[in-house]
């Protein structure tokens, strides 16, 4: 994950936005960027964003989104129905008419400045991500610079976007092949990640040509509104980024109208595994495209081999940054026996040394709280059940009142226990034993998830094989923190379908046209 002082140096090197006269008509009512930094109040937008406008739900009614750390009321936004996702596709499909036709430059330039503004506002964008989602904000900051480095990827690949031409086996015949945007997107983001979620989907649609209709979680409406806004003062014409915002009881009605409207060509989400199979069936009675990144059960296996200090280090990261509320976090971790006890005693003193729960606007914290109630009661049974079970809690293992919970090391797990067959998306590290190479290997791709595996070893042959042989999208050797804008993000089996990010992520989000072109005497 780049800092953002990485990011920050990549967007003052480039070139700034300038006009385009084919963009002019469809531009009129942009409104010009705002000069100066602003609190991060004045991101907190009580309206949703349609067609370049701040409007209300049509029936009037709103939801509330509260502080995770506190309980606190942060504000209310429109509790939008089919009703207004079907308008907002309306618009976005008359939108795409004139944003299909710009040329890729024109795009990346847009895309460019929409990722300075978020560089130039990193401070205020991080400190409203933390107060609706909860994490710490050093690790908000990391993810604005994650965020505005996919729309500076974007930038660039959306002047790459290349067709072909095919030898031809008739003379008189030349064959072609042209990349197309694909139209319509539609998109569902996740509470965990609110900002880089949506710029890795809709910074990818955008520079294809395509238009955008999303809708954020509930819980965390505020960043989504945010980066509307520095959309608009980028330069991004309206209709081309649509965002609609419901609760929880709406989400449902919204979903549907997304994968089952005719004019939406393309859906993407991230989130749970159940939901992704439901919006998968609803989006077949349009046949769309369809892109799914889903839940996981992530093994971090510790090989004979592997340096054990730096092991421990990785699985910090993998296991408990966003207080283990990611889709790629280990969830199984497997440490060969001759190491078992050593690598125990490291995690746990490096646990209670290093990490600090509080509230993520607190100086020191680096375990916010869980996103509600719910997941902390899920948490509690894990670790109830496993000890249960015979596992032995090492250090943590209680809730420490409203949605924080201690980071947790259960030792002596094994694979009948909750947190080695669920995924925990807590703060939760159950260590378990193993023998062989093979067992481990076997151990690591028994499960319906294959989005991310990590482990840690120095034999040369040794990392090979297993690299080849995990059965997921991504893998981390030697590493726990693995994921960047440049490369492609997705899993295996169940854990979904398509890529984002990297290269690969605008193919997504276009459509392949052979062209015969014949008479060519």
């Amino acid at each position: 994950m780049p800092t953002l002082a990485v990011a920050a140096a990549i967007f003052r090197s480039s070139p700034k936005l300038r006009s385009f006269s084919s963009l002019s008509k469809i531009m009129d009512n942009v409104t010009p960027p705002k000069p100066g930094f602003r609190a991060a109040s004045s991101f907190v937008y009580d309206k949703a964003f349609v067609n370049g406008e701040w409007v209300a739900a049509s029936s009037g009614k709103t939801f509330e989104v509260l502080n995770p750390a506190n309980g606190k009321l942060i504000g209310s936004v429109p509790d939008m129905d089919a009703t207004d996702t079907e308008n907002a596709i309306k618009v976005a499909y008359k939108a795409f008419q004139s944003w299909k036709e710009t040329t890729a430059k024109e795009r990346s330039a847009l895309l460019r400045r929409w990722g300075e503004l978020m560089v130039e506002n990193k401070e205020e964008l991080s400190k409203l991500l933390t107060t609706e989602m909860g994490k710490p904000l050093a690790e908000s900051a990391g993810e604005l610079g994650y965020g505005a480095g996919f729309l500076e990827l974007f930038a660039e690949e959306a002047k790459r976007v290349e067709g072909d031409i095919i030898q031809t086996p008739i003379k008189t015949r030349r064959l072609l092949v042209l990349k197309q945007p694909i139209g319509v997107s539609g998109m569902i983001t996740p509470w965990n990640f609110p900002s880089a979620m949506i710029t890795r989907k809709a910074g990818a649609a955008i520079a294809a040509g395509c238009t955008v209709v999303l809708k954020p979680a509930e819980d965390t409406p505020y960043s989504a509104l945010a980066l509307c806004e520095l959309a608009k003062e980028a330069g991004i014409p309206p209709g081309v980024l649509n965002v609609v915002t419901c609760s929880r009881d709406n989400a449902s009605q919204v979903g549907r109208a997304l994968c089952e409207s005719p004019l939406v060509t393309k859906m993407s989400f991230t989130g749970s595994t159940v939901v992704g199979k439901l919006l998968l069936q609803q989006c077949a009675s349009t046949v769309k495209k369809v892109s799914l990144e889903l839940g996981g059960n992530a093994p971090f296996i510790v090989f004979q081999s592997a340096d054990v200090d730096a092991a421990v280090q990785g699985a910090m990261g993998a296991k408990f940054r966003c207080s283990g509320q990611t889709c790629v976090c280990a969830n199984r971790i497997y440490v060969h026996e001759s190491i078992y006890d050593e690598f125990v005693q490291k995690l746990a003193a490096t646990v209670e040394k290093d990490l600090k729960v509080g509230d993520g606007i607190a100086p020191g914290t680096t375990q916010g709280p869980l996103i509600n109630k719910k997941a902390v009661e899920k948490i509690e049974a894990h670790v109830q059940d496993a000890v249960t079970k015979g596992a032995k809690v090492v250090c943590g293992g209680k809730s420490k009142g409203g949605n924080f919970f201690e980071p947790t090391v259960l030792s002596e797990v094994t694979g009948d226990m909750r947190c080695s067959k669920e995924e925990i998306f807590g703060p939760i590290a159950g260590i378990l034993r193993f023998k062989t190479e093979e067992e481990v290997v076997g151990l690591a791709n028994a499960t319906s998830s294959g989005l991310a595996g990590y482990f840690y070893s120095r034999d040369l042959g040794q990392i090979w094989r297993v690299a080849e042989r995990l059965e997921s999208g991504l893998v981390g050797v030697n590493e726990g923190v693995i994921s960047v804008p440049d490369a492609p993000f997705g899993g295996w089996k169940e854990s979904g379908l398509g890529r984002e990010g990297g290269r690969y992520g605008i193919d997504e989000y276009l459509e392949m046209k052979y062209v015969c072109m014949g008479g060519l005497n």
